[in-house]
């Protein structure tokens, strides 16, 4: 298997490119390697095509997004890894779809002269589903460890009594008569720079190139009913809160047996009520009594494998940072996991009982409550104040 090119070598541009630039060098390696624009070339030169286009298309599905483009600029491949957002594998997509999405149909109607490039060699159009977006709530234990769901959505699904066509008789389906099945018509106009031509979808297939003429009861010829079904998604440990998980296909079906739509889940955190959440670390706060602080104690800390003790040394100051490795959230390409920091403050009393205020006077008064200048408490409290 040959080794990956950087990104932005693929798509030509430098690693401070535009969003603009991106897309204007997608839309240059989408023109040049469709592999619908060289279905007359050899066999080699499909092949190569073929593997350009994957190879762009993957490029731009990462740099596109700027999350995705972070990660990959931080840790390469590895940090997009099974993240790029599509199977390259399951088909390239009409060239006319993808240079509308990219510039949204902004040039006059979009790019419906390039009618000869559609999916599948021809003019029809292939319909796709709508995608669905939903959210899933999840706790700081659930990401920690990964978890299954089971997610309740509405979606179209085919006619189970036309199997989708649309009708129940596979002969009601006829070719339109005004594309001839082509799914596009053109139009030829005259102007004083001579004939000049152009395509369109046809309006009465829509693109299809077919049309139903004795439609099916149940789904009105549309060959879709809507239903409530449940679905298992399994999340990985490490997501974060507005991370989107993609299943293909798993969205709403199409008319006549098209390409599904996709299930988009977006993940939404819930908060915790002792720890806070930083990428893959945690955070949390504790206060202890003077007098502990003085004498040492033990602390009880809610880490998310359960409560955990801590000793505390004699004479701990107040805005103590206590760091345990690896008690944090695991990176989301399981890359290790994070640390918990534990931030322990000293509460002092405002109100003292006479016994309390002579016993205190007299350990001033021996000089045990002086600073001692052989510790700097200011620096360690400069380096440490900023965790939180």
């Amino acid at each position: 298997m040959a080794e990956k090119r950087d990104y932005y070598e693929v798509l030509g541009i430098t690693r401070n490119a535009s969003e603009d630039d991106i897309k204007s060098a997608y839309k240059k390696a989408a023109l040049k390697w469709h592999p619908d624009r060289w279905v007359s070339g050899t066999e080699a030169e499909k092949r190569t095509a073929e593997e350009k286009f994957k190879e762009a298309s993957e490029a731009y599905s990462v740099l596109s997004d700027s999350g995705k483009r972070a990660k990959y600029d931080n840790f390469g491949f590895a940090g997009v890894d099974g993240a790029s957002g599509q199977d390259w594998s399951q088909g390239f997509g009409n060239l006319n779809d993808i240079l509308n999405n990219l510039f949204g149909g902004a040039f006059g109607g979009g790019f419906g002269g390039f009618g000869g490039f559609g999916s599948n060699g021809g003019g029809q159009r292939v319909n796709r589903g709508r995608d669905i977006r939903t959210h899933v709530r999840l706790t700081l234990e659930e990401i920690a460890s990964g978890v299954e769901k089971e997610i309740s959505i509405e979606r179209f699904r085919e006619c189970p009594e036309c199997s989708g066509r649309g009708t129940k008789n596979a002969a009601d389906v006829k070719s339109c008569p005004t594309c001839k099945g082509n799914g596009q018509i053109q139009h030829v106009t005259n102007t004083i720079f001579g004939r000049t031509m152009t395509t369109s979808t046809c309006p009465q297939c829509r693109g299809e190139g077919k049309i139903v003429t004795n439609p099916c009861r149940n789904c009105g010829g549309t060959g879709l009913v809507r239903k409530r079904e449940t679905v298992r998604v399994r999340i990985p440990a490490g997501m974060e809160d507005g991370m989107t998980l993609t299943m293909h296909g798993e969205g709403h079906a199409a008319e006549h047996k098209g390409v599904n739509g996709d299930l988009l889940i977006v993940v939404e955190q819930l908060g915790h009520p002792q720890l806070r959440r930083q990428g893959s670390d945690l955070f949390y706060t504790t206060t202890i009594s003077v007098t502990d602080a003085i004498l040492g104690c033990e602390i009880s800390i809610p880490c998310l494998g359960g409560i955990q003790k801590k000793k505390l040394d004699p004479g701990t100051q107040s805005c103590t940072v206590i760091r345990m490795k690896g008690e944090g959230l695991p990176s989301l390409n399981s890359y290790g996991r994070g640390d918990l920091y534990v931030k322990v403050f000293v509460w002092i009393p405002k109100r003292l009982s006479r016994t309390e205020k002579d016993a205190l006077e007299q350990m001033r008064n021996s000089g045990s409550f002086k600073p001692d200048p052989s510790r700097d408490d200011k620096a360690i409290f400069d380096r440490e104040k900023n965790i939180f």
